[in-house]
């Protein structure tokens, strides 16, 4: 496999960055009010109903096998928590889409020095929305059939793995289409991209899936992300779809 997984996770850090660069800020500064909003949401709603499952999960086990509880209670833990995130993100990202977008824009004019075409700000949101939509009608049938395998006894001791390389692929996807569709590609130019590096493309989508479970931390890794991701299209990508 081609590409470089560290190389994937520097992208995140110089993404990172990038946010405190004078004339990014004012395009940072949204995605984070609505990442926080939401987090705060998801902490007060999400956070009992998980303690819920996993408290349920441990009474369903029968005594003679409360043994295993060591190996299934982290798996369960592992498994909700990686859903929870995944499904909250999707909301987060449609929500966000057009902020995101001109956060793309701005990385790619100012620090790459790459000239997009102009459109306003009603046609950015015309075109961000719909692709948003897209993503999820990929996403969804997918996050139904993982489910699935997460409920199957025995099969569901790798499902947490499978969550996290399946989320690790689709954030990357997620947070490099706003500089695919920004330039006037498809989505399944898209697909095209992600594959080109593919351990390149994991790495990245590994660290932001981890940033996304550091408090705090979680409340810039979307923004974060949108920077890492044009950089990674603009030094890796451009020219190749």
């Amino acid at each position: 496999m081609r590409g470089n997984p560290l190389l994937g996770m520097r992208y995140f850090g110089r993404g990172l960055s990038l946010l405190s660069n004078k004339g990014l800020k004012r395009f940072v500064a949204i995605p984070i009010v609505i990442n926080a909003l939401l987090m705060s949401a998801l902490i007060y709603f999400a956070g009992g109903w998980l303690v819920e499952q996993i408290d349920a999960m441990i009474a369903w086990l029968p005594s003679w096998m409360s043994w295993l509880s060591w190996l299934l209670v982290p798996i369960a833990v592992l498994t909700l928590i990686s859903i929870t995130l995944y499904f909250f993100s999707a909301l987060v990202n449609l929500i966000a889409s057009p902020f995101n977008g001109l956060l793309s824009e701005a990385v790619e004019v100012q620090v790459k020095g790459d000239s997009i075409p102009d459109e306003s700000v009603a046609a950015l949101i015309a075109r961000t929305i719909p692709r948003e939509l897209r993503k999820l009608a990929y996403f969804i049938p997918r996050y139904i059939a993982l489910l699935i395998i997460s409920f199957i006894p025995v099969v569901n001791i790798v499902s947490p793995i499978l969550w996290f390389v399946f989320g690790a692929w689709v954030l990357t996807l997620q947070y490099l289409d706003y500089s695919l569709d920004n330039n006037g590609h498809s989505f399944s130019d898209l697909h095209k991209a992600l594959k080109i590096e593919p351990l390149t493309t994991l790495g990245f989508g590994f660290v932001v899936a981890l940033g996304f479970m550091v408090p705090l931390l979680n409340l810039l890794v979307m923004p974060a992300a949108v920077c890492g991701a044009t950089l990674y299209w603009s030094e890796k990508i451009k020219g190749h779809v």
